[in-house]
């Protein structure tokens, strides 16, 4: 194996990695199974393609295609060499608008490949959940569909011609004229003609000589996706090698080009949802809508939004769905909108007529792309029950006639509840597709044995219902060894005769369709699992690291780049063990022991998690909320136990300890700070990128600000009667969510949230960064409050939520400070006084990090009582009147602020003061803390705010506000651009008195 690695390293410029972490992140892809590879390689071309195939061939070692890695079946793993076509093959290579066709590489993401079809009013049909990140060569492999396929057709359908390699090294072009020779000799051997032809006679004689087998040994459905379809080479079929090809799943050539069709976009489209009693019913109004040509049929069931629910997610669009228990998505285009919105209104009045159904029509594209997001949620909530039981695939997709979609339902859901087990049924319904995932034991014995016997037994259910074991996902490892349940033993002897046709030496894929591995072998959780030290409670993973690193299913969200914050760091590099996904495979490969063998002091996962911003996007936007910034914390406070840690650790992780020294004399610390020589010297020894500013601390701290003013109000003198006109305005709302009693005397007898004086009090957190960084961000949160009617408090000790010790890992430290700062906080805990905070990422801490370092009883209920700024004068302040400032403004969100609270409170107060505002898809502003500020972290902390960040505040007119709550976002604007971004506070307070007095 080394001699092959080392001669793919000279033979080819594309990387070749056989380290452990490549091999650790590469053993899994969305799949229940594990192979871990000999290495991974990353060819630049098809030349290098090439290369790879004859190295391997010549070394013996099998090969096993990858795009994005997100297969379910088991295709995209192997022990041999795993070859990832996504880093470098991924060109739209040219669109002919005129054809409607576009030539791709096999890498090409599919959003991208619509993108650049969309500028001539065209896309690519199948459109499977998960098109931000799959590839076509990994659509072509699985033959996926998606929920267009009811109008477009499976990929199958829109592959025109290929450009593939054999095992056996010969380059072909594969078109629906059958297969000629290679169009460029680079390379490869000089044969390539006559090996074209040899394989066309092999199909021509195994077609003809099998011809009645080919006519009735194929279910008749739209989705049949299961086996090889080998009856496209009859000659009704024309001989169409091309489709037989397509879904083969890696197991008979390589592709390195693709030629495929292009359909043009509707001009205007309409979603009518239809509610049911339940998904059953919801199948079996199926058939009374095929006939009106939609454009997608898609159905699920109340328990799908069950999960979204019980996980705090819900959908903007919920209220958009009609009363029901089970719910078809249907898309109709037209010609205009009328058109669209006519059709939609004649299918809504057949199913309320014939089925019963309750219906509702969207044609607001941002309420569509709402519903339509529950939906591709799916595949990520449907990991985990409404009770929090994970659920894995294995029985992911099969597919039924939509005819028979009803009574497969009913069946299925008893042979569930037969075997004890559940699951959320959901899909292409028009189709007859259903997805599912099922809380399956995979952990023990006993529960692997009643995987295979519940797989068993389905798999002769979907047989009797005219099925196929897979409708969009393929076989792979998952359901090939099923295949002889579905297809006759002279069937199954003409699909190993088919793949020895291109691969007589079994080298590519093997196990997957033919020949296949058990079912069961090579489970992912079938393995061993070392009880390592944590400190963190994992309160939503039973206590469990593995668990909680167990959570990740491969569903690829993380290297979607398109949109949302999670992982920057694969946003700029590209590389898989910089993802939430590769970061969790690393972690459950040190749990398991082998392939990382190190435990906690392994330098693999030291560096993968050295590059991951703790932004905490994965929290939120990972579908199973994997919480990597947590993992991250516990990795460094284990890695360095009992050790030297870097310097940035004491540097950066003991800010809150420096900066209450440097308050003492901050003028003499800044000119400390700024001096050339002394900035310089100090940035070396304590691990600070030398490219970084160092803060400046403030002359005066907000706590000593404010306490100077104390016994005045804090902005312009109030009079009498503007208090009580204000007092009047919050009581109200108070006594409406019930935090006061109607009628209660202006003493506050009934609130622990008011005064003696009746103004409702609310405890402001002092941050480290607004006390001693940035104190007129808390001076203008004081007036803003005050405004709206409260008395503001701050802690009457100091206190800390310990972020910057639990981002260095340094969890000991923090678990202590929180304690002490719940002490502090104790009578205003008791009295239920809300607490607001400026700091989005202290403040993640005190409403999440919290409930891992301490349990429930030590908090006291602190989390539940933490807000924004933003939130909580939504909530407690709703009638407070704000001068328009007329105004438009960009807000780059904080990534803490976007996993933990949401941004919608603050879009909806900014309109409230007239401010037109843009929040930014622009990701994590790429200092995130220390991160940005550590040595060997600088160019990856500005390309993260290059991509949108730094662009989009440059083009913003001088006049346009720039909008940034964390005190790294407006760091990092300040230092990368030439504006300066202010707080949420700032605007609200200049909004309240533009003189600032």
């Amino acid at each position: 194996m080394s001699d092959l690695v080392r001669a793919l390293r000279a033979a080819i410029s594309g990387e070749v990695e056989d380290g452990r972490a490549a091999r650790a992140t590469f053993s899994m892809d969305a799949s229940n199974y594990r192979q871990v590879p000999v290495a991974v390689v990353f060819p630049r071309d098809a030349v290098e393609l090439a290369t790879t195939v004859r190295l391997c061939r010549e070394h013996a070692v099998p090969i096993t295609a990858r795009g994005a890695g997100t297969s379910i079946g088991g295709q995209a793993l192997g022990r041999g060499i795993v070859v990832d076509v996504s880093r470098h093959m991924n060109a739209v290579v040219a669109i002919d608008p005129e054809r409607r066709t576009a030539r791709v590489q096999p890498g090409v993401v599919l959003d991208d490949l619509r993108a650049a079809a969309a500028e001539h009013g065209l896309t690519f049909g199948p459109d499977p959940s998960t098109h931000s990140r799959c590839t076509i060569g990994g659509m072509i492999g699985n033959d996926a569909c998606g929920s267009h396929s009811v109008a477009w057709g499976r990929t199958a359908d829109n592959v025109l011609s290929l450009d593939v390699l054999t095992a056996g090294g010969a380059r072909l072009t594969i078109d629906r004229d059958g297969v000629d020779g290679a169009r460029s000799t680079h390379g490869v051997r000089s044969d390539d003609a006559a090996a074209a032809a040899e394989v066309g006679r092999a199909l021509r004689e195994l077609a003809d000589e099998n011809l009645a087998l080919l006519r009735r040994g194929f279910p008749d459905l739209p989705r049949r996706v299961s086996g090889y379809a080998l009856d496209q080479l009859l000659p009704e079929n024309g001989r169409n090698v091309l489709r037989a090809l397509v879904g083969s799943e890696g197991t008979c050539v390589l592709v390195a080009e693709a030629e495929v069709r292009l359909v043009p976009l509707p001009a205007a489209t309409t979603l009518m949802v239809a509610g049911f009693t339940d998904d059953v019913a919801a199948a079996d109004a199926v058939p009374e809508v095929l006939p009106m040509k939609p454009l997608t049929v898609e159905g699920m069931g109340a328990d799908l939004i069950d999960a979204l629910l019980v996980r705090g997610r819900r959908p903007a669009a919920l209220d958009a769905l009609p009363e029901g228990g089970g719910w078809l998505f249907v898309e109709v285009g037209g010609d205009d909108a009328a058109d669209a919105r006519r059709r939609g209104e004649e299918m809504a009045d057949r199913l309320r007529r014939v089925c019963g159904a309750r219906t509702a029509l969207v044609q607001d594209p941002a309420t569509q792309r709402q519903l339509w997001s529950i939906r591709e949620a799916a595949a990520g909530t449907a990991t985990r029950m409404a009770g929090g039981a994970e659920a894995w695939p294995g029985w992911e997709d099969a597919a039924v006639p939509p005819e028979n979609l009803g009574s497969y339902l009913r069946e299925f859901r008893t042979l569930l509840r037969a075997h004890g087990l559940h699951g959320i049924p959901y899909g292409h319904f028009g189709e007859g597709c259903v997805h599912v995932r099922i809380d399956f034991a995979l952990a023990s014995a006993d529960g692997r044995a009643d995987f295979r016997s519940f797989i068993e037994d389905a798999a002769d259910l979907v047989v009797k219902h005219g099925g196929s074991l897979s409708g969009e996902h393929g076989d792979g490892q998952a359901r090939a060894e099923l295949l002889p349940r579905m297809y006759s033993a002279e069937m199954i002897a003409l699909f190993e005769r088919f793949k020895a046709v291109w691969d007589p030496d079994d080298l590519l894929n093997p196990g997957i369709l033919v020949r296949p591995r058990s079912l069961d072998a090579d489970l992912r959780f079938d393995g061993p699992v070392r009880e390592l030290p944590i400190t963190l409670r994992y309160p939503h993973d039973d206590g469990s690291l593995a668990r909680a690193a167990h959570r990740c299913i491969g569903v690829g969200k993380c290297i979607d780049t398109s949109s949302g914050v999670m992982c920057p760091s694969y946003m700029v590099t590209g590389r898989e063990e910089y993802t939430t996904r590769g970061r969790a495979r690393l972690l459950s490969e040190m749990i398991r022991g082998e392939t990382i063998p190190d435990g906690w002091r392994s330098a693999e996962v030291r560096d993968a998690l050295d590059l991951c911003l703790a932004c905490k996007g994965c929290l939120s936007d990972c579908p199973v909320n994997v919480d990597m910034a947590s993992y991250k914390a516990e990795f460094l406070h284990q890695h360095y136990a009992r050790r030297l840690r870097p310097a940035s650790h004491y540097a950066l992780g003991f800010l809150p300890l420096w900066a209450r020294l440097a308050s003492l004399a901050p003028g003499a610390v800044n000119t400390l700070l700024s001096g050339r020589g002394t900035a310089s010297l100090l940035k070396r020894a304590g691990g600070v990128a030398p490219e970084r500013s160092l803060p400046r601390f403030a002359k005066e701290t907000f706590r000593r600000a404010l306490r100077r003013r104390t016994g005045t109000t804090v902005g312009r003198t109030r009079s009498a009667r503007d208090d009580v006109v204000r007092r009047g305005i919050v009581r109200r709302g108070l006594i409406r969510r019930g935090l006061v009693r109607r009628g209660a005397a202006d003493s506050g007898v009934s609130g622990a949230a008011t005064t003696s004086g009746a103004r409702p009090a609310v405890v402001l957190w002092p941050d480290t960064f607004t006390n001693f960084l940035s104190p007129e961000v808390g001076l203008d949160a004081v007036r803003v409050l005050e405004h709206a009617g409260f008395e503001v408090r701050l802690p009457g000790a100091s206190v800390c939520c310990g972020l910057t010790w639990i981002s260095t890992g340094q969890l000991g430290v923090a678990r202590r400070l929180l304690r002490r700062t719940v002490r502090v906080l104790d009578a205003e805990l008791r009295a239920g006084t809300p607490i607001v905070g400026l700091e989005p990422s202290c403040l993640a801490v005190l409403r999440h990090d919290a409930r891992d370092l301490l349990a429930d009883d030590e908090l006291r209920g602190l989390p539940d009582r933490v807000q924004t700024l933003a939130g909580f004068l939504e909530q407690h302040a709703p009638e407070m009147e704000l001068p328009s400032l007329g105004a438009t403004a960009i807000t780059q969100q904080h990534c803490h602020q976007h996993a933990v609270f949401g941004n919608t409170a603050d879009e909806r107060i900014l309109r409230k003061a007239g401010v037109r505002n843009q929040t930014l898809d622009s990701g994590c502003c790429g200092l995130a803390g220390n991160f940005g500020m550590e040595r060997g972290h600088h160019d990856v902390s500005v390309a993260a705010a290059n991509r949108v960040l730094v662009p989009a505040v440059d083009a913003a007119p001088q006049e346009t506000l720039v909008l940034a709550d964390g005190f790294s976002c407006r760091t990092q604007i300040a230092e990368l651009t030439d504006r300066r971004a202010l707080h949420l506070a700032q605007v609200l307070a200049r909004a309240i008195d533009p003189t600032g007095e």
